[in-house]
């Protein structure tokens, strides 16, 4: 233990929970020492690089359908319960708590940190992380706001994260669905997570917990979304699911990066939750995210790579463990991240889209009222593959760009969102990073410098200036022309050779929209309901 609180505290503060005074505790313990650990019990190997790679064993990405809140006089009526919010039982989940305590006083050693969640200091929340191992507790030095000696001294936690990966639930009589878990109590301000070594269920544990404090208790919109902010002070956030370009289009040399994935907005700012970056490694290139490639350095965290044969160097398109590589990092190893982590209110806002049926436009402009609905649909489409001759493009629907992550209604969400937009007069674009003159099989991926270009032209007020047309089924009003993109891209009906076929494609589209926008109608207003796209030419 490093002399960086009052040593005597810590102790005491962890009995209290359950925890045995015999336990060797390894607290707030620095990047190098948890690296050495976690390679002297074998758990992880240097690149060579110095990074630490680890494997996470089964799960390599989060367990949505094993992620619960418990339901109880505070949560009963607030949390939207669904697919994602699943409720948990409170008297199973204080017995749980307890075995998972119990395991880990069997245990010789646990890993203890203690960080900040929000850069902001108005909502920021004290959190102390239990790990069973060294590099999940390294995650935690990455991911969270880091206090200074000083901040330390006195530290009281407001939430506890317990996680054991090597302890499984008993379904049968836990209440859980499988040995695998990760349970919020929101009443007891504990997260606890046990059967999966993913680290992701730590980061988006505290996300889900600031998805439901900030909103009711403070009117502070929670944005699953990154965020840059220019040398004129004008800040931008990008919104868009896995595939639509959100990290690349936010990372731009002449912006300051904010944040790449979790953000607040008050009445005077946005920013950060976290204090680092988890991102995807899979095809990772140098020349393309330079900043990311250059952060996987002494201190970074890899995770479920595969090294080219006979080397300790990364195959990054290596996808025989997952698709869903990731590194997480602290936010200054990025060359151009502003810390503290805030800035001003947002001029622009980008909802990124990866339309694989060719429809949208490359760029397009919103009403409030349309910005609300998109919002809420959190639309892209994915590309089903190949390999069994299969190229039809899926459409994919997320709420607010997070739906897993969102314990309360999208509407609530959706509202605050809207509200900021009137009030500030933030311009709203949707940006199709996704396919045109046709859909997947038939057209072509939009080029990227083309995207660039477009979004340049927004952040640099230069579309403010030209002419717009309405599309005759989504509404949002299309840009006649943008500096450095050729004029006929700008309407995608005007790229599709057969012009009957992009009008069926369009109607289809629409009515996928509509037919997953049902689900939300009866919790938001009318306004936002006749924002929808039209269903019949």
């Amino acid at each position: 233990m490093i002399a960086t609180m009052n040593q005597s505290l810590l102790p005491e503060q962890l009995s209290t929970l359950g925890f045995s005074l015999n336990l060797q505790i390894h607290y707030q313990l620095s990047t190098k020492a948890l690296t050495e650990q976690t390679l002297l019990r074998s758990e992880g190997v240097l690149n060579n690089t110095g990074a630490l790679c680890v494997e996470t064993g089964k799960f390599t990405g989060r367990s949505p359908l094993d992620r619960f809140i418990v339901k109880d006089s505070l949560t009963e009526h607030t949390v939207d319960w669904n697919n994602f919010n699943i409720p948990f039982d409170a008297e199973k989940f204080d017995a749980l708590k307890q075995k998972l305590i119990d395991y880990c006083n069997h245990q010789k050693s646990l890993w203890v940190r203690d960080a900040f969640a929000c850069a902001h200091p108005d909502y920021r929340i004290k959190i102390r992380v239990i790990n069973e191992n060294p590099w999940s507790n390294l995650f935690a030095y990455n991911m969270f706001i880091r206090p200074s000696a000083e901040e330390l001294h006195e530290f009281e936690p407001d939430w506890h994260i317990i996680q054991a990966p090597n302890f499984l639930a008993n379904p049968a009589t836990d209440g859980t669905r499988q040995g695998n878990f990760a349970i919020i109590s929101f009443t007891e301000k504990t997260i606890i997570i046990g059967g999966t070594a993913y680290t992701g269920e730590i980061k988006k544990g505290i996300f889900t917990v600031l998805n439901f404090l900030l909103p009711l208790q403070h009117q502070t919109l929670s944005m699953h979304c990154s965020a840059n902010v220019g040398d004129e002070e004008d800040v931008a956030l990008f919104f868009g699911l896995s595939g639509t370009g959100k990290t690349t289009l936010s990372a731009g040399a002449s912006r300051k990066l904010i944040g790449d994935d979790e953000h607040g907005w008050d009445a005077n700012s946005v920013f950060n939750f976290e204090g680092g970056c988890y991102a995807k490694c899979i095809d990772l290139d140098a020349a393309k995210e330079p900043e990311i490639f250059k952060a996987i350095q002494p201190g970074a965290l890899v995770e479920n790579i595969v090294f080219y044969p006979n080397t300790n160097q990364i195959n990054f398109s290596d996808k025989s463990i997952t698709e869903n590589t990731r590194v997480s990092y602290p936010l200054h190893y990025i060359s151009n991240a502003l810390v503290p982590s805030f800035a001003g209110i947002p001029q622009n806002i980008f909802f990124l889209t990866c339309d694989a049926y060719g429809v949208l436009p490359p760029i397009s402009k919103l009403s409030t009222e349309q910005a609300m609905y998109q919002f809420i649909s959190g639309y892209t489409a994915k590309v089903a593959g190949t390999e069994a001759g299969v190229t039809e493009p899926k459409a994919t629907f997320s709420a607010c760009f997070g739906a897993p992550f969102m314990p309360l209604h999208p509407g609530k969400y959706a509202a605050l969102l809207g509200n900021k937009i009137k009030k500030h007069g933030v311009k709203v674009w949707l940006v199709n990073t996704g396919w045109t003159g046709g859909g997947y099989g038939v057209g072509k991926r939009m080029n990227l410098q083309y995207t660039r270009a477009m979004v340049g032209a927004a952040l640099s007020g230069k579309l403010n200036h030209v002419e717009f047309e309405t599309h005759s089924v989504f509404g949002v009003q299309i840009p006649k022309t943008c500096p450095g993109v050729p004029v006929q891209l700008l309407h995608p009906r005007y790229t599709w050779s057969d012009r009957n076929a992009y009008d069926k494609a369009a109607h289809q589209l629409s009515a996928l929209f509509n037919q997953n926008f049902e689900k939300y109608k009866s919790g938001v207003p009318q306004d936002i309901v006749c924002a929808a796209p039209k269903t019949t030419a």
